[in-house]
């Protein structure tokens, strides 16, 4: 039976944020229902449920789609959007009610962490297209690829991301635990002799620490580590973190978080269509968050290839400086 075309899918992770998403939804859904929103709501109950649900939605005839929870639920409802044959990606609207830990993503559309504002721009409807990365990497001796909504890492970043997770499967819920594993393991690991290829030119070719590769600015609980990024001009940033002592970035550390972050002398700017990253030895990828596998790495770009809620100050933005923003 088809779905109502009004009526909004909703996929809640019920342990995103650390349980926020179970805790919470009782408020979230007297929001929705105030704002007069039809919406079904379902469960995620183990990884990777979120990219089934969403193909079932499609298939069921749902074209809007709420995700009740963090940058990974995202993650996989938008790898959901590529894995069903229903329809064209980009016909399908999805907002985000942000209950993860990070909840980098909204940041870069000015979507509120409070609930009823975000529930607010459900309702007044503004969208914008969005550009999507395809990342290929190698993992148990397979080469395999994913699609990417916001930043993905390379070296220490998706080091720390990989060490975070665990501590999350040991019920680690401390709010300072990215914290922590930025500081601890930044003395613990080794820069790695990387190549980086850009549109097929090679911009580096020495020992690096990190890379941030990626659609929108923000990743690491608001990090601005792509400040310059933008989410629909068909190109993907990339910023090189060189090999740098801890007391040089104690000193500009505010640069991370302001946008500033080139001004730190140890961080290369590139951008481009096409990356290519290989390192010897390995290093692991991390992508919206998820530790994956590692390198070789390949990325592309699909331009303007989903259709996103967007708050409403953030779409009038884009319309004052020109950017094709459709109102859905």
């Amino acid at each position: 039976m088809a779905a109502d075309s009004g009526k909004w899918f909703v996929i809640v992770n019920p342990v995103a944020g650390s349980g926020r998403g179970l805790d919470h939804f009782p408020q979230i859904s007297k929001h929705l229902r105030d704002a007069h929103i039809l919406c079904e709501p379902v469960f995620t109950e183990h990884k990777f449920h979120a990219t089934e649900l969403t193909v079932t939605a499609v298939h069921e005839g749902y074209r809007r789609i709420i995700v009740v929870g963090g940058d990974g639920t995202l993650h996989e409802v938008v790898n959901g959007l590529f894995i069903q044959q229903e329809v064209c990606p980009d016909e399908v609207l999805v907002a985000v009610v942000a209950v993860g830990t990070g909840n980098d993503w909204v940041r870069t559309f000015g979507i509120s962490n409070r609930y009823q504002d975000a529930v607010k721009a459900i309702s007044e409807g503004y969208s914008f297209l969005q550009d999507v990365g395809v990342v290929s990497y190698e993992e148990a001796h397979y080469r395999q690829s994913r699609y990417m909504a916001n930043v993905a890492g390379a070296g220490f970043d998706a080091h720390v991301v990989r060490k975070l997770s665990h501590l999350k499967k040991k019920g680690h819920r401390s709010r300072w635990r990215y914290t922590w594993c930025l500081v601890k393991n930044f003395f613990r690991y080794k820069s790695t002799g990387v190549k980086v290829w850009v549109d097929d030119r090679l911009v580096y070719n020495n020992l690096l620490l990190s890379a941030a590769i990626g659609i929108c600015k923000f990743n690491g609980g608001g990090i601005q580590q792509l400040p310059a990024a933008v989410a629909d001009d068909g190109m993907l940033d990339l910023s090189l973190i060189r090999p740098v002592h801890f007391w040089h970035l104690l000193f500009r550390f505010h640069y991370l978080f302001n946008g500033g972050i080139y001004r730190i002398r140890h961080i290369l700017q590139e951008r481009g269509s096409r990356i290519r990253i290989e390192s010897s030895p390995e290093v692991s990828v991390e992508i919206d968050g998820e530790p994956l596998g590692h390198t070789p790495l390949e990325f592309s770009i699909l331009h303007r290839a989903i259709r996103i809620v967007v708050a409403r100050d953030f779409y009038q933005r884009c319309a004052a400086v020109g950017a094709e923003t459709p109102a859905g």
